[in-house]
């Protein structure tokens, strides 16, 4: 009768469809991730397995599967992580190759197409396939093996069986082994997609368990951790695990399922699974304090739970995962566009060529006119750049500059006396206007090339911008773009510049005083006068360049006693008295005579720009009433001989500055700003036409032309069209991820209607326990002895 109770209950066909649908599709996808060599950042659902080192991992994993082909001993067994997919299979009883011989059989990734049904013998390839890659020192390695078990036995689960968490090196291990170990197991179950199957043997403190602690760090909330409680049998007396596998200890949402693992002398005397497995339900039926928590204990509640978990786990993980997969496919495909491929005929090498150079004009001229596919908003460039340069350095620059900056007052007088040579202040000459405005116009020279420079540099910068991807995978032809371009940049650099000196020396030749918006001289003198006479004080001459006529400002006593030189009818100046002072009469006599002369003439006989000629001086009468009115000295008379000094090797106006010098410097100034506006502005404006044409304009109509005829030469096709090694590696290794992810993309797309027919059968829910569960499965609570 008990036997009849015993017997397995057949599940119903939906649930068996569920199981054997989305599981194997993972299965399929990490085979077809890992058969391509390539890594793909998508994490596919699956179960990992850690706990300390002797916790009985090895163990659980074995009775899961029901056979022995795990490597076992004392010290560290697993060092490299074994990925374990549990296929079930059908019963086979007569085969073409073998019959009962196939039902059960292991294959391994690294071995394709070789199938091991001796389970010894996988065991074995395990050590030896650890040890090629760790060493046989004890050793550990992040590098995964990849086991597949086929039979009729298990359920469909994936687990991933990682190297227990060991404190003390041995052998050849690193000090920081332990750190090692904790990082590699964090690396598998930090993703969400990982459930964490924590093993910790019941012998010991729960509080202090390793496996729940590192499984604590990746998943805090306990969603998907299940808790393995192994070694019941060994439990001091009078102690039990039943508060472990309740949860009261510490609470797990998916639950703890409680084992009894082979001893290391069961494994000594080769006992077989199944008599472990019969063993822990007698154990479990016989024990009082777990016979009524059946549901939580024994291998086969684990397979169960596990399998009922992980369907349910990776339902909830396809959208995300297609998802992922999706966009995956999506940048790998641009990827792949963009290294494109090298013909191998020379009209294929040409075609492509062309399109290249094609190309790379059409990139550049359309970053200098800002119709880029790729416009930048954080920062201008391509020809916003060249605009800015032109608007807000250059002109700006020379805005700000000062028609008479470098000019001091005492140059400019000296320029003034200069220009009279030997001649006393009878007449003002045009000369130092002409030549004080040409060194004006002189400075205009520099900045006028340093913008020339600027523009050159920014297309200098767009043709290294404009390197489409397509000339990227060619390093020679590349190099060969930025030669010729930057040499056909230099050769429109120099007419620019050029053309830039041409319009400074222009100006600077021809110093044109009929410009309808030049001042003129007798304005210039007009507006002078007023300034002096605003003052009526001449002051020394300040030997710094501090503007000239601010400093015109009101003295006293001691200013009067400057006033050197005035006016008189005869030469233009009176003679000052013999103390010095000049009385109030002559300075009132001399103001009456300037307000009685007509307006725009000369008080000292100034020509050309300054005045015109019908009211100067008639300068035959100046010397006649000179003549009678100076003295006669007798030269006989003379008490002694007088010795002259030696004049200074460098000779400066006398400091005093008399009116009329005052009044030329200040007349000067008003003409050198008026016209040095007038060839500001020329410059501001002309300047920029002239770089626009002769160097950015002409660039852009003339690149596609240059670059042709310079390097599209059928001797040169191979050559430039020579990819670095690396290219092609990158080339490869997206052409074989563009196949993997089509081909995950291609599994998944076959799945939805089917696992869609299938839910709609289901409704997950929990049963008393705890215990997700699907309607139509068997009740966790009914336990089976023959499971297997």
């Amino acid at each position: 009768m008990a036997e009849e109770d015993e017997q397995p209950q057949s599940p119903p066909q939906k649930a068996s469809s569920l199981g054997q649908t989305l599981i194997p599709v993972v299965n399929k996808l990490q085979d077809i991730c890992s058969q391509s060599g390539v890594s793909i950042p998508i994490n596919l659902p699956q179960v990992a397995v850690v706990g300390s080192q002797s916790s009985g991992k090895s163990s659980v994993i074995e009775a899961l599967v029901g056979l022995d082909f795990l490597p076992r001993g004392p010290d560290v067994v697993t060092r490299r992580p074994l990925m374990l997919q549990l296929i079930q299979t059908k019963v086979n009883n007569g085969g073409a190759d073998g019959g009962v011989g196939e039902v059960e059989y292991g294959e391994f990734l690294h071995l394709p197409g070789r199938k091991f049904y001796d389970f010894s013998e996988i065991r074995n390839e395990i050590q030896a396939e650890t040890e090629r890659e760790a060493g046989g020192n004890r050793g550990i390695s992040e590098k995964t093996i990849r086991l597949k078990i086929y039979s009729p036995n298990v359920l469909d689960i994936t687990l991933i069986d990682l190297p227990g968490i060991t404190r003390v090196p041995v052998g050849d291990q690193p000090s920081d082994i332990e750190a090692r170990i904790r990082t590699m197991i964090m690396k598998y179950i930090r993703h969400p997609s990982c459930l964490i199957l924590a093993v910790t043997p019941a012998n010991s403190d729960l509080a202090n368990s390793d496996a729940l602690q590192i499984a604590g760090n990746a998943d805090p909330d306990g969603k998907r951790t299940i808790g393995v409680i192994t070694k019941l049998d060994i439990m001091d007396r009078g102690t039990d695990a039943r508060n472990l596998l309740l949860g009261k200890v510490i609470p797990l949402q998916l639950g703890y399922v409680g084992v009894v693992n082979r001893s290391q002398e069961d494994i000594m005397r080769n006992r077989s699974i199944k008599d472990a497995l019969a063993a822990e339900e007698r154990f479990f039926r016989s024990h009082p304090e777990y016979v009524n928590l059946a549901d939580r204990c024994g291998v086969p509640q684990l397979a169960k739970k596990l399998n009922q978990i992980l369907v349910q786990h990776i339902r909830e993980c396809l959208p995300a995962l297609k998802s992922a997969i999706s966009s995956q496919l999506v940048t790998v495909t641009k990827e792949y566009a963009s290294y494109g491929e090298t013909p191998d005929t020379r009209a294929g090498q040409g075609t492509l060529l062309l399109n290249i150079l094609s190309k790379y004009a059409e990139a550049f001229s359309s970053l200098v006119e800002g119709k880029s596919e790729e416009i930048s908003t954080s920062e201008l460039s391509g020809g916003a750049r060249i605009h800015y340069i032109f608007q807000f350095i250059f002109v700006k620059s020379l805005e700000d500059v000062d028609p008479c900056d470098g000019l001091p007052d005492e140059d400019i007088r000296t320029a003034i006396h200069n220009a009279r040579g030997p001649r006393s202040a009878v007449f003002a000459a045009e000369v130092p206007f002409e030549v004080l405005v040409r060194r004006q116009i002189g400075r205009l020279s520099d900045p006028s090339i340093q913008c020339a420079q600027f523009i050159y540099n920014e297309l200098v910068k767009m043709s290294h911008s404009s390197m489409v991807n397509e000339l990227q995978r060619y390093p020679v032809l590349r190099k060969r773009v930025d030669e010729v371009v930057g040499r056909f940049l230099r050769e429109n650099l120099n007419p620019a510049e050029s053309i830039i000196r041409h319009l400074i020396e222009m100006e600077m030749d021809y110093i044109n005083t009929s410009h309808p918006n030049f001042i003129g001289g007798s304005r210039a003198l007009e507006m002078a006068q007023q300034q002096i006479r605003s003052s009526m004080v001449v002051v020394p001459v300040s030997r710094q360049r501090d503007g000239g006529d601010s400093d015109m400002t009101q003295v006293s006593e001691r200013s009067s006693r400057s006033r050197a030189i005035v006016r008189s009818p005869a030469n233009g100046f009176i003679k000052p008295p013999a103390n010095g002072v000049i009385s109030d009469q002559g300075v009132r006599a001399n103001t009456e005579a300037d307000r009685n002369r007509p307006t725009g003439s000369s008080i000292w006989g100034i020509s050309s720009i300054f005045s015109g000629t019908e009211n100067q001086l008639s300068t035959r009468e100046a010397p006649k009433s000179i003549a009678q009115r100076e003295p006669a000295y007798n030269i006989d008379h003379a008490p002694s001989t007088i010795h002259l000094r030696e004049p200074p090797t460098i000779l400066r106006s006398s400091e005093t500055l008399s009116e009329q010098e005052a009044t030329e410097i200040a007349a000067t100034k008003l003409l050198l700003s008026s016209y040095f506006d007038i060839v500001r502005k020329i410059i501001e404006d002309s300047v920029p036409k002239a770089i626009m044409h002769f160097l950015v304009n002409h660039t852009k109509r003339e690149l596609h032309n240059v670059l042709i005829q310079k390097l599209y030469r059928e001797k040169l096709f191979e050559e430039m069209l020579q990819e670095p090694g690396e290219v092609s590696a990158k080339r490869k290794h997206a052409r074989e991820t563009l196949r993997v992810l089509q081909q995950a993309f291609q599994t998944l797309d076959e799945l939805p209607l089917e696992a869609e027919t299938i839910e709609r059968g289901y409704s997950l829910g929990t049963d008393s326990i705890g215990l997700p569960r699907t309607h139509g499965l068997p009740p966790t609570s009914s336990y089976n002895t023959n499971f297997y």
